[in-house]
């Protein structure tokens, strides 16, 4: 391979690696309470984004150099086959215990079909850990507003609509009521000890 389509093929390699990186940016931002959706739902995922932007990188960097000698093959080899491997089982376990959670309970508003309350089950482990979310509106305009997460020894008990928008996380020790503007976003919570 001459060293002039050496070059171009690593700095093709390195533009991909930045595009998978600028697109796991939007994804990561729309994560955050108020995000969209949709646009987190297809592009936030790190281990997938991020991984291959990693991997591109090192396989840039692998065909920059020339490695003529077998000692400097045999070493790169010997480096490189435990990364190969541990980013294999990174990935595989990222697929099979990734995901957005089980969805425990979905209430639709009293007075807006499009104001929805989700209840999830986000954890790992046995041990369940709540995130209560409201989503507002359909659609890729879709939103969604973080209400908290509770975890097991918190109490968490339910999450439900009391009125027209207002909605009401129960837990053991307390109840948090959330007020819902006309445009969906939550304000509040008012916090009553029990």
């Amino acid at each position: 391979m001459t060293v002039t389509r050496r070059k171009q093929i690593v700095w093709w390699l390195r533009g991909a690696a930045l595009a998978a990186l600028l697109a796991y940016l939007p994804g990561y931002l729309s994560s955050r309470s108020g995000g969209l959706v949709e646009v987190e739902r297809l592009l936030n995922h790190p281990v997938l984004l991020l991984g291959s932007a990693v991997v591109l990188l090192v396989l840039s960097m692998v065909i920059r150099f020339e490695f003529r000698t077998r000692w400097a093959q045999i070493g790169f080899a010997a480096v490189l086959s435990p990364l190969i491997v541990i980013g294999i089982a990174i990935g595989s376990l990222s697929y099979v215990l990734g995901g957005d959670g089980r969805l425990v309970a979905r209430k639709p508003g009293p007075d807006r079909p499009d104001h929805v309350l989700t209840v999830t089950d986000i954890a790992f482990s046995i041990d369940p850990i709540y995130r209560v979310e409201l989503l507002t509106g359909t659609g890729w305009s879709a939103r969604h507003w973080s209400l908290g997460t509770w975890e097991e020894n918190d109490g968490f008990l339910k999450a439900e609509w009391t009125g027209p928008g207002r909605i009401a996380v129960t837990a053991e020790h307390e109840t948090r009521v959330y007020t819902v503007d006309g445009d969906g976003r939550p304000a509040g919570p008012e916090v009553t000890r029990r």
